[in-house]
């Protein structure tokens, strides 16, 4: 059996009420619970919430909210691994799990198909996880930081002089979802002990949404892509 867990606690900060807000139209959740239906690769799709009106909006929209995630996995601490786990381990709600697909609520570029595909490849390898992933646009092992004393400094300066198509490219958590083994999620074994494959995402597909600037940047993404 295969689930969908959606995480969409109700007290986020920066961007109030971030999981429900209209975006282009309909509650920004909207969008993932869609392409999970569309995807039918799920038994039950579930949106974990300790917000009531965050859970009555999802079923409208055609998820199932089983349960109210109590407070104390609903704070700024709480990990996704922790709210996947909890949900996988309802057993009177959930039984027999074998795959499980973390998707995220504020994640409306995501869509059937690239569910659909991650979860092929994902099927087809022995990995744990299979985590949607993004190029950085620029070398990472050029990065800098700002010091005490308002100065620039490389992290490391020996690729100071070094070619761009000399360095390796580097990736980062698109921040849309990620398939697991439903005992990797549970034992909450880390995507970064070699037990992960990567699904490439293009760039033009990825926005991490933490402020309104980047709420903003992701309406006119989505319009150019969508063609409104």
């Amino acid at each position: 059996m295969n689930v969908c867990i959606i995480p969409a606690r109700g007290g986020s900060k920066r961007i109030l009420r971030k999981n429900i807000k209209e975006f282009l139209g309909k509650p920004i959740i909207a969008y993932s619970i869609d392409a999970a239906l569309k995807s039918n690769c799920f038994e039950q799709i579930i949106v974990s919430t300790d917000d009531n009106e965050i859970a009555e909006l999802s079923k409208s929209y055609g998820a199932t909210v089983p349960f109210i995630r109590p407070s104390n996995l609903s704070d700024d601490f709480t990990s996704t691994f922790s709210v996947v786990k909890h949900a996988l381990e309802q057993k009177d709600i959930i039984t027999n799990v074998k795959i499980a697909c973390c998707l995220y609520a504020t994640a409306p570029f995501v869509d059937a198909r690239t569910i659909k595909e991650s979860y092929k490849l994902f099927k087809n390898s022995d990995a744990s996880y299979c985590l949607g992933v993004t190029k950085f646009k620029f070398p990472i092992q050029r990065a800098s930081r700002v010091t005490e004393s308002n100065r620039l400094e490389m992290f490391n300066q020996s690729n100071s002089l070094k070619r761009s198509q000399d360095l390796s490219d580097g990736y980062h958590d698109a921040g849309q979802f990620c398939w697991g083994k439903a005992n990797a999620f549970k034992n909450e074994l880390s995507m970064y002990s070699g037990s992960t494959i990567p699904y490439i995402l293009p760039g033009h597909l990825v926005q991490d949404i933490d402020d309104m600037e980047d709420w903003l940047r992701a309406e006119a993404m989505y319009k150019i892509l969508h063609g409104e």
